[in-house]
């Protein structure tokens, strides 16, 4: 597992400040689309916050994580928002304006 986590890692790392990715668009760049969970348990215990921005991963309709490892929902939206990203009126990131789309990056 410490092989996949890696890969997941190095996925999370290139997630631009001002951009998000989804749990399975981390998943099919990390090498397989059906690691979506998974890349959710790499994020739970992520060894290096500092150097892997895990709030940068949110669901495919723009929720973040009730259970965000690193402090709460709360403390996620106000990462991304210190990051320029927007949410709309229900609280949900505005994913066609801020998903991150690798080929930009």
């Amino acid at each position: 597992m410490e092989n996949t986590y890696q890969k997941i890692y190095a996925v999370v790392r290139r997630i631009p400040r001002g951009r998000v990715a989804s749990y399975g668009q981390v998943a099919a760049l990390a090498g397989n689309p059906r690691w979506a969970r998974v890349v959710g348990y790499a994020l739970h215990v992520n060894p290096d916050p500092a150097g892997v921005p895990c709030y940068r991963v949110v669901t495919q309709d723009g929720r973040i994580s009730a259970a965000f490892a690193f402090g709460g929902g709360d403390v996620q939206r106000a990462m991304l928002e210190a990051d320029g990203v927007r949410f709309t009126a229900d609280g949900r990131v505005d994913m066609a304006a801020f998903r991150w789309q690798p080929e930009d990056n």
